[in-house]
């Protein structure tokens, strides 16, 4: 079975429209190499035929479209029982596959359905249609693991209202379909039972050259015909505004942490995710922090070429493996980091890591 299933959906007039799905669905479609390695040649494939009109990206199975990526491969290179040279080659590839979304000729429609997370958001965050359901769930959870939020993360997170998203990836803070709309995160609320009503549709329209439009009005209806499905459904985010620029407004990663550890409330949100952050990395609460602060202006390769500086040498360090042995390999949810709090951070040891360890990125053709 293929870690990836390619499926021509052919158009009443000619052309195809190209479902690209992940196919791992006991893990939650988690983004490996090999997944990527499948992706990429067939984008570059499609962006030169001219009888592809469209991409559909999706994942098999209605629990996820993609959990992440496969931290447990790299946890396994980093610990010495695989490829040493692993977490470069994965980022290297991984993010060129981001920046090609990113930047794909032709509409790129992700069917964001269930679990959205990490890896999953790096695909979905470039698409030209991110379309999320009733049953969406979406996160960047890495302060739990030791890192930060990359595949694109600091890119979109500092594109959010307010300083939503430093809150977001301070805290890994859930979020549904309605706080994706509200942060700029998806375009349309599609109810997830009009997934083939969509397919149908989409072949059923006449492609005229403007394919962009034409995808755009499929996916208007069909979000007008699913409105009743959320009717209920509100953003904690956007409910939260206040609370959340309340919160970050400081100007240190050590204080904003203070303030969401001091904070008294009976809220469920607010109290999960300040239950995250308590039991994060400190070093990857003020990575995340500086992150944030130095990309802020960065164009989008230059945002990923300094992911890829941090996220290799995160590679190098314990702090990311011990949070993936503990999370996600013993299961035993008690990291050993390596500063106890937030404020014992050796600010040496954070400088090392934003360190290039190549003269030339290996992203610098981009």
């Amino acid at each position: 079975m293929s870690a990836v299933r390619f499926t021509e959906h052919a158009t009443q007039d000619g052309k195809k429209i190209v479902e690209i799905c992940l196919n791992a669905e006991k893990s939650l479609n988690a983004l490996t190499l090999e997944m990527v390695d499948f992706i990429q040649p067939k984008l570059d494939a499609c962006k030169n035929d001219d009888d592809v009109v469209a991409i559909v990206l999706d994942g098999a199975g209605e629990k996820a479209f993609c959990a992440g990526g496969d931290v447990v491969g790299l946890y396994k290179s980093m610990t010495g029982e695989g490829d040493k040279d692993l977490p470069e080659t994965f980022f290297t590839r991984e993010y060129t596959l981001d920046y090609t979304i990113h930047t794909y000729p032709k509409p790129i429609i992700c069917w964001g359905a269930g679990i959205v997370m990490g890896g999953g958001m790096g695909l979905m965050s470039g698409c030209s249609h991110r379309v999320v359901t009733e049953t969406t769930m979406m996160a960047m959870p890495e302060v739990t693991i030791g890192l930060y939020p990359d595949v694109g993360g600091t890119w979109f997170l500092n594109r959010t209202p307010g300083r939503t998203g430093l809150f977001l990836g301070l805290t890994g803070a859930r979020m549904n379909a309605a706080d994706a709309i509200f942060l700029g995160m998806a375009d349309r609320k599609i109810a997830v039972e009009q997934r083939g009503a969509m397919f149908e549709a989409l072949q059923a329209a006449t492609w005229n050259g403007n394919n962009y439009s034409v995808v755009s009005a499929v996916l208007r209806q069909l979000e007008r015909q699913s409105a009743a499905a959320f009717e209920q459904v509100s953003s904690p985010v956007a409910d939260h505004f206040d609370q959340i620029q309340a919160l970050t407004d400081y100007d240190s990663a050590a204080e904003i942490h203070a303030a969401i550890q001091n904070l008294e409330t009976d809220d469920k949100w607010l109290q999960k995710a300040k239950a995250a952050i308590g039991h994060g990395s400190p070093l990857a609460v003020q990575m995340i922090y500086r992150q944030l602060q130095n990309t802020l202006h960065m164009s989008l390769k230059e945002v990923f070429q300094s992911e890829l500086v941090l996220s290799v040498q995160c590679c190098r360090h314990r702090e990311f493996p011990e949070g993936v042995r503990a999370l996600l390999v013993d299961k035993d949810g008690k990291p050993q980091w390596t500063f106890s709090s937030v404020d014992d951070v050796d600010p040496a040891f954070l400088d090392e890591l934003f360190v290039s360890p190549w003269e030339t990125n290996p992203l610098a053709s981009l």
